[in-house]
């Protein structure tokens, strides 16, 4: 740990609220303490934000925001280029964090980190092409037009699994859109925030500005106080459906806006002609990868009935290949899970599937030799789609499902409330088109013989139903940070009503 925060020149665990270089806030609240969950040990503690130094932060970033609306995008978009080269160099020590603190392995924990690159220098492009359209009139002399502007100060709280990118994916957008941002992060990875707050401090004062990014960590008193915060007209929130329906009701109420990353309960459908090699380096990947902890990650095989039994073979013998250990260590392929909290919620989600009929293929097992939160990737055999297959167990357990028809495989798939992520693997492009069209998935992302996890920032990132409908990321997820503003402009000498209406004379 120390040598990592070496690396990245951070030479004290700061206080958990802070509004730019050196403005670090006083707080007298409990410490929140980062435990490294390869070995249930403390890593460090950071100070919390209070209610005190919660207002001091958001009124920093109202301030701020006054002025970064006016200045130019493409100016907004220099500083983003310059956090990302930022990014770039801290790009190892960084993505080291990630897994110490997270326990993703450290390809996985570097790979976030080049997201938060990848999206910036996507911003960066953006910030020139901001645009708005033009409309014909209906009336002589009369011009139409629609322009975008800045929205305000942006709430974004973000959940433990993803501690730095899904950061990124909102503040690099909404900076170039002209928003200031206020972050709480999972107290889960608190170290990880204060570190990409560190970097962001740096940057915005190289530019001679601050309150652009801001920090306040804390518990749910925190993300209470951003929920009911008039002065953030969009909160942006990552984690669970449960606490997801408490923050859109909360926020709907002052009539603010959110966007929402909820759960996912992502499937893939193996077609009978699929390339089996193919799909089960995907689905390894989709379900083993950050040890079943990401919301996209793959929790459902639909498998022709003539195939299915040859494809849980092949999963079975990569499952017993997988090497589960330090997430820092060369080779590791699976880290622990979050908390033993999520340990026992995979043992009670295998109890259940067994009584619903269930048949454990492989894993099952904890792993308290490797460390109190290490777990066995698991695979279970489901006789149909049961209640416990229709919830999203975070943790590595991977159902194996069997369908006879296409139509039959769809809706088995769809049969669930989350719609984030979804694939099918196939060498027929009518059952290609089939999946892909209007009565096909019903997930905001659907591919094609590629797995469920892994998304690229260049399209737009986000569910349907459950999983919340927010969108992220790229494509024009930007709209979301800013407010649509329609312009009609009369250059003529006439005052026609629209609708040809005659109002007197």
């Amino acid at each position: 740990m120390k040598a990592i925060l070496e690396k990245l020149q951070i030479k004290s665990i700061n206080r958990g609220a802070c509004t730019g270089l050196d403005n670090w806030l006083e707080s007298d609240a409990k410490p929140i303490v980062s435990l490294n969950p390869t070995t249930g040990e403390p890593i460090a503690s950071v100070l919390p934000a209070t209610a005190v130094s919660y207002n001091t932060t958001v009124d920093a970033a109202k301030d701020a925001f006054q002025t970064w609306r006016s200045t130019p995008a493409p100016q907004r978009g220099q500083l983003v280029r310059d956090l990302g080269n930022a990014l770039r160099d801290n790009l190892e020590p960084l993505g080291e964090l990630v897994s110490l603190e997270m326990g993703k392995i450290r390809a996985e924990g570097i790979g976030e980190v080049q997201e938060m690159i990848d999206i910036c220098d996507f911003a960066v492009g953006l910030s020139r092409q901001l645009y708005g359209l033009t409309m014909h009139s209906e009336r002589p002399g009369h011009r139409m037009y629609e322009q975008w502007h800045p929205l305000g100060p942006i709430g974004i709280i973000t959940a433990f699994n993803f501690p730095a990118a899904v950061w990124a994916w909102n503040a690099a957008l909404a900076a170039v859109c002209g928003d200031t941002v206020v972050w709480k992060p999972s107290e889960l990875v608190p170290l990880t925030a204060v570190a990409i707050q560190h970097i962001a401090n740096q940057v915005m004062a190289d530019h001679g500005v601050s309150g652009v990014f801001n920090l306040t960590v804390g518990d749910r008193a925190v993300g209470e106080l951003m929920t009911n915060d008039p002065r953030l007209p969009l909160v942006s929130f990552t984690g669970s459906i449960r606490t997801g329906r408490i923050v859109s009701e909360t926020v709907a109420r002052r009539f603010g806006r959110t966007i929402l990353e909820l759960g996912g309960n992502n499937a893939i459908i193996v077609a009978k002609d699929a390339d089996l090699d193919l799909a089960t380096r995907a689905i390894l990947f989709g379900a083993v990868g950050t040890a079943g902890q990401r919301c996209t990650s793959t929790r459902r095989i639909i498998a022709h009935k003539d195939i299915a039994a040859d494809l849980t073979n092949r999963l079975a013998k990569a499952y017993k290949q997988v090497k589960i250990g330090d997430p820092l260590d060369e080779g590791t392929l699976m880290g622990p899970l979050s908390t033993e909290t999520a340990v026992s919620a995979m043992q009670r989600a295998l109890e259940q599937a067994k009584k619903e009929g269930g048949e454990i293929v492989v894993g099952g097992n904890t792993l308290p030799d490797v460390g109190p939160q290490f777990v066995e990737p698991t695979i279970v055999k489901m006789p149909g789609q049961t209640d416990i297959v229709r919830e999203e167990t975070f943790a590595p357990i991977l159902y194996i499902l069997e369908f006879d028809t296409v139509e039959e495989a769809l809706q088995i798939h769809n049969g669930v409330p989350q719609g984030l992520s979804s694939a099918i693997f196939t060498d027929s492009i009518r059952t290609a088109e089939a999946f892909l069209s209007v009565g096909g998935s019903d997930c905001g992302i659907a591919n094609v013989n590629i797995g469920t996890s892994g998304a690229e920032i260049g399209g737009a990132f986000g569910g349907e139903k459950e999983t919340g409908g927010g969108r992220e990321s790229g494509s024009d997820a930007w709209k979301g940070y800013m407010r649509r503003q329609t312009n009609t402009i009369n250059w003529s000498k006439d005052l026609p009503l629209a609708q040809g209406i005659s109002f007197g004379e």
